[in-house]
């Protein structure tokens, strides 16, 4: 069966980009601290293309993976770029790819994998080096302390001591608050921005008294950024 956030984000592609904005500063940073060029790129969950639209050097090829039809359609296509409409953790994404890799990279989409330490321990020696951005549990904390459900999102510490397992890395934890008008807005802007993943555990009277007692005037986010090359096996 089709994940639920495959089908939120294909869903709302066409309107994607509009609800994005913190995705696409998440891209610029994540590939503004790449100290390299590398020629050959996979993006794992390249949605419409964040990471590619920064990149400010010339690529030889650049592959791009993404479970949502909608979203691949909408990545930039050129003679160098390939887009596989695959789930980033099939058992039969490697046989559809062609490493190694200069640089595996993701931004925004690692926290919707099913068990990322087993992704990385595969894909690691599919690359040279490795770059990753990832929201943590510490992202829309208001909410679910009062909704009193558990966060889907993984912990910036474990996820930091996991990649060391299989990089010689350097990682940066930063906040952001976005700021809106109402409550409303705030809501609206989890369910298209797809940084929910699709998830809905609350009924509509729960959902409405959450929109309604919310105290503050932001969404609050927090992502671990990872660079790091892979230590030898």
């Amino acid at each position: 069966m089709i994940a639920k956030h495959i089908k939120e984000f294909s869903k709302n592609a066409y309107r994607y980009d509009d609800y994005t904005a913190l995705q696409q500063d998440i891209a610029h940073y994540l590939v503004s601290h790449i100290t390299t060029q590398p020629k050959t790129i996979l993006d794992l969950g390249c949605g419409s293309g964040a990471v590619f639209k920064n990149i400010t050097w010339q690529v030889e090829r650049f592959t791009g993976v993404d479970s949502a039809q909608g979203m691949c359609d909408l990545h930039p296509t050129c003679k160098e770029v390939e887009i596989i409409c695959e789930d980033f953790e099939s058992l039969t994404l490697l046989s559809q790819l062609t490493p190694p890799y200069d640089l595996l990279v993701s931004s925004s989409a690692l926290q919707w994998a099913n068990d990322i330490e087993a992704l990385i321990s595969q894909m690691v020696f599919t690359c040279k080096e490795g770059a990753f951005a990832i929201f943590t549990d510490k992202t829309f904390e208001t909410i679910y302390a009062m909704s009193h459900l558990p966060t889907f999102l993984p912990n910036a510490q474990h996820l930091a001591e996991m990649f060391e397992t299989h990089f010689t890395c350097k990682y940066e934890i930063k906040t952001f608050r976005l700021f809106f008008d109402d409550n409303l807005s705030k809501f609206r802007y989890i369910k298209k921005s797809g940084v929910s993943g699709g998830q809905r555990r609350l009924n509509v009277a729960q959902t409405k008294a959450l929109i309604q007692n919310y105290p503050h005037e932001y969404l609050e986010f927090e992502v671990l950024f990872i660079w790091g090359t892979p230590k030898e096996a």
